[in-house]
Protein backbone atom coordinates (compact mmCIF):
# COMPACT_ATOMS: atom_id res chain seq x y z
CA UNK A 1 0.00 0.00 0.00
CA UNK A 2 2.91 2.22 0.32
CA UNK A 3 3.81 2.40 -3.20
CA UNK A 4 -0.27 3.87 -3.79
CA UNK A 5 0.20 6.03 -1.17
CA UNK A 6 3.21 7.89 -2.31
CA UNK A 7 1.85 8.18 -5.87
CA UNK A 8 4.74 5.99 -7.02
CA UNK A 9 2.43 3.12 -8.62
CA UNK A 10 0.63 4.96 -11.42
CA UNK A 11 1.22 2.39 -13.62
CA UNK A 12 0.48 -0.34 -11.41
CA UNK A 13 -3.31 -1.82 -12.00
CA UNK A 14 -4.45 0.19 -9.12
CA UNK A 15 -2.86 3.03 -9.67
CA UNK A 16 -3.86 2.98 -13.31
CA UNK A 17 -7.47 2.32 -12.39
CA UNK A 18 -7.39 5.20 -9.94
CA UNK A 19 -6.00 7.82 -12.59
CA UNK A 20 -7.55 6.67 -15.00
CA UNK A 21 -11.24 7.63 -13.20
CA UNK A 22 -9.68 10.54 -11.69
CA UNK A 23 -8.95 11.84 -15.30
CA UNK A 24 -12.71 11.22 -16.14
CA UNK A 25 -13.90 13.53 -13.20
CA UNK A 26 -13.84 16.94 -15.02
CA UNK A 27 -13.67 19.03 -11.57
CA UNK A 28 -10.37 16.75 -10.44
CA UNK A 29 -8.85 17.17 -13.45
CA UNK A 30 -9.97 21.21 -13.34
CA UNK A 31 -8.35 21.31 -9.86
CA UNK A 32 -5.04 19.92 -11.15
CA UNK A 33 -5.03 22.48 -14.44
CA UNK A 34 -5.57 25.13 -11.68
CA UNK A 35 -2.20 24.47 -9.94
CA UNK A 36 -0.28 24.43 -13.63
CA UNK A 37 -1.93 27.84 -14.46
CA UNK A 38 -1.37 29.29 -10.95
CA UNK A 39 2.14 28.25 -11.25
CA UNK A 40 2.07 25.24 -8.77
CA UNK A 41 2.57 22.57 -11.16
CA UNK A 42 2.82 19.21 -9.23
CA UNK A 43 4.77 16.27 -10.04
CA UNK A 44 3.37 13.25 -11.66
CA UNK A 45 3.53 11.38 -8.19
CA UNK A 46 2.12 14.28 -6.47
CA UNK A 47 -1.30 13.71 -8.96
CA UNK A 48 -1.51 9.82 -8.35
CA UNK A 49 -1.17 11.30 -4.29
CA UNK A 50 -4.21 13.76 -5.41
CA UNK A 51 -6.11 10.69 -7.01
CA UNK A 52 -5.72 8.37 -4.37
CA UNK A 53 -7.11 10.47 -2.04
CA UNK A 54 -9.98 11.42 -4.58
CA UNK A 55 -10.77 7.94 -4.95
CA UNK A 56 -11.59 7.42 -1.18
CA UNK A 57 -10.80 3.99 -0.94
CA UNK A 58 -11.10 1.86 1.75
CA UNK A 59 -9.04 -1.50 2.14
CA UNK A 60 -9.46 -4.95 3.87
CA UNK A 61 -8.57 -8.45 3.53
CA UNK A 62 -8.56 -11.74 4.65
CA UNK A 63 -6.08 -14.75 5.30
CA UNK A 64 -7.11 -17.66 3.67
CA UNK A 65 -5.58 -21.38 4.00
CA UNK A 66 -4.03 -21.87 0.21
CA UNK A 67 -4.21 -19.85 -3.18
CA UNK A 68 -7.01 -21.66 -4.24
CA UNK A 69 -9.07 -20.41 -0.90
CA UNK A 70 -8.21 -16.91 -1.85
CA UNK A 71 -9.08 -17.44 -5.48
CA UNK A 72 -12.24 -18.70 -4.31
CA UNK A 73 -12.71 -15.96 -1.55
CA UNK A 74 -12.19 -13.39 -4.21
CA UNK A 75 -14.72 -15.16 -6.67
CA UNK A 76 -17.37 -15.28 -4.00
CA UNK A 77 -16.87 -11.78 -3.19
CA UNK A 78 -17.04 -10.12 -6.05
CA UNK A 79 -20.43 -11.10 -7.14
CA UNK A 80 -21.63 -8.81 -4.42
CA UNK A 81 -23.46 -6.00 -6.25
CA UNK A 82 -23.87 -3.79 -3.57
CA UNK A 83 -20.52 -2.70 -3.65
CA UNK A 84 -18.55 -0.52 -7.04
CA UNK A 85 -15.71 -3.13 -7.15
CA UNK A 86 -11.91 -2.29 -8.87
CA UNK A 87 -11.65 -4.93 -10.20
CA UNK A 88 -10.97 -5.24 -13.77
CA UNK A 89 -12.01 -9.36 -14.12
CA UNK A 90 -15.23 -7.89 -13.12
Amino acid sequence: MRRYTSGKALASGLGEAVFDRALADASWLRERLAEVETGRPKRATDWGKAALAWADLHVCWAVTASGDAAEALEKKVLTLETVDWWNRDR
